[in-house]
């Protein structure tokens, strides 16, 4: 079934040096943009990541420290890259809670300014898991009847991605075609920050979501202890979630 769209959605996949958030960095990049009208473009790209490619990582996407050695970094790539995804949809598997924080952390690194926590996301593998609690492999023999080659290259992750979200809709009569409600229903959070180190409560309000302040609103701990920002800002947090705290902290200066 095609995708009820109404702005171009990207579905993309990172390969990376490992599954660390805040230190690890991509090695290749890969998305596929589908546009309202149906059109489709590919995209691929290795990165240099300015770090040893663990040989863990390297076993399970085949890409090794030589591969990349004279590719880009992507802080050379990340302008053109946030250009293609601003004003998109977005949508991966497992993406929410890994691809889309990582993307986001990198971004900050380069110093571009791109906040895809405002984009939609649709993420493939909770609207499997939430129907069908397996793997993409197996989501692709379920839905797309076929078995999917090249697992773990970027391009065929990507690519059965968005096939099983297409197949999805023609095998679930009320799955809704459309990315806002696709995004809701494929979120299991939340988070305001991509760690869920800070999320909304039951009344919208941000709260700390671990340590000697979970469960407390953000601004009203700030308020009360000014050094527990200073702390946080100096340990080991990823940037995104800095940055929310920056910008909670700053939105009670304005006040």
């Amino acid at each position: 079934m095609k995708l009820n769209l109404v702005k171009p959605i990207i579905f993309f996949d990172l390969e990376t040096t490992g599954t660390d958030i805040s230190k690890d960095r991509i090695v290749e990049i890969c998305y596929i943009k589908v546009y309202p009208d149906g059109k489709e473009v590919e995209y691929t790209k290795r990165i240099n990541p300015e770090m040893h490619i663990p040989e863990g990582a390297s076993a399970v996407h085949g890409i090794y420290d030589a591969d990349v050695k004279d590719c880009p970094t992507f802080k050379e790539v990340a302008r053109e890259i946030a250009n293609e995804f601003e004003g998109c949809d977005v949508a991966g598997f497992n993406s929410n809670r890994f691809d889309l924080p990582l993307l986001a952390e990198e971004f900050l690194r380069a110093q571009v300014d791109i906040d895809l926590s405002r984009l939609r996301a649709v993420d493939v593998q909770v609207l499997y898991h939430k129907r069908e609690p397996r793997t993409l492999s197996a989501a692709y023999k379920f839905y797309c009847g076929e078995n999917l080659e090249d697992a773990h290259s970027a391009l065929a992750d990507t690519r059965a991605t968005y096939n099983v979200l297409k197949a999805q809709l023609e095998h679930y009569d009320d799955m809704p075609n459309d990315i806002e409600a696709l995004s809701k229903e494929s979120s299991f959070t939340n988070n305001v920050d991509f760690a869920g180190r800070i999320v909304y409560d039951e009344n919208g309000r941000e709260v700390f979501n671990f340590g000697k302040y979970k469960g407390m609103p953000v601004d009203a701990v700030l308020d009360r202890d000014p050094g527990y920002y200073g702390w946080m800002m100096n340990g080991d947090f990823s940037l995104n979630t800095k940055q929310v705290l920056t910008r909670i902290k700053l939105r009670g200066l304005k006040k």
